[in-house]
């Protein structure tokens, strides 16, 4: 099964990280010194993505700004000898034509959003990844997966899951676990937000998926569900009558940077992987500690 497109939601609204997200996209608060976007935009690029499509929605315009080019920017560096920085800049930039950008023009869910990409995805599995989560791990969260969908057969569709603890799977869409195909699982269920007694496992869905273009046709339909929104999941649960879902387990480590508190722990994580921070910021922390 061949992955060429991905889709990025970033339409919404960001309340979690309000007031920083009133006139800035939440999609573009850096961690460290590259905004969210950047990093699951690489890892689209790691595993093979060819064309990244985003659905936007109002005040997002500086999205689609950040992956163009800036002349007068260009210009100045070049002016001023700045070679490391126009290689950083190149290296970011990407190729004529590979991005793609549509509108959803009202917040209608997760599902919804899907559904926005669907002229541009056409008749082909396609990945879709949130921009909020970030998964610290080489090779990226995506490219595992699509290493193992290779296995997996031309119509499957594979899902991003990981541990949580059983007191807070009503936060999540939850999966239940089947037979084992490689390093992946069959899905056997897929709860939204269910409560602990009624949980199939404490593996909840997380912000990476593979999905199979017949979930359009689904979306297109389908009634609203959990906060008045059309949910991806219950998406998902009409295609799984159709066609095999699977689960990986990936390898890495998961940064919520839709929270406050996700987003910071993201900073601090990410700029000790960096070997020319690392040091100082470790010694910043224990300052800071011990003041």
């Amino acid at each position: 099964m061949k992955v060429r497109k991905a889709v990025f939601p970033v339409a919404g609204l960001g309340t979690r990280v309000l007031p920083a997200t009133k006139a800035m996209p939440k999609e573009m608060l850096t961690i460290v010194d590259r905004p969210l976007i950047q990093y699951v935009v690489d890892e689209a690029r790691e595993a093979g993505i060819e064309h990244f499509v985003f659905v936007t929605g109002r005040n997002k315009g500086v999205i689609e700004d950040h992956f163009d080019r800036m002349f007068e920017l260009d210009t100045t560096l070049r002016e001023r000898s700045k070679q490391a920085e126009m290689e950083l800049l190149e290296r970011d930039q990407p190729a004529a034509g590979a991005m793609s950008f549509t509108r959803q023009q009202a917040p209608l869910g997760l599902g919804h959003a899907v559904w926005c990409a669907r002229d541009v995805v056409g008749d082909e599995p396609f990945a879709v990844l949130l921009p909020d989560e970030l998964v610290l791990n080489t090779p990226g969260c995506l490219k595992q997966m699509i290493d193992v969908a290779h296995d997996l057969g031309p119509k499957a569709n594979l899902l991003a899951v990981e541990e949580v603890p059983m007191e807070r799977v009503h936060q999540y869409g939850v999966v239940g676990v089947g037979a084992s195909k490689g390093k992946a699982f069959e899905v056997s269920s897929m709860v939204e937000k269910p409560p602990r007694e009624k949980a199939p496992s404490n593996l909840s869905i997380t912000g990476r998926y593979i999905l199979q273009p017949e979930i359009f046709k689904i979306l297109e339909t389908q009634e609203r569900g959990a906060g008045g929104e059309i949910q991806l999941t219950d998406g998902m649960v009409g295609l799984a009558k159709s066609q095999k879902f699977y689960g990986l387990r990936f390898e890495g480590e998961r940064h919520d940077c839709g929270s406050k508190a996700g987003f910071l722990r993201a900073n601090i994580a990410y700029g000790l992987r960096r070997p020319e921070l690392a040091d100082g910021l470790r010694e910043e922390m224990r300052r800071y500690l011990k003041a």
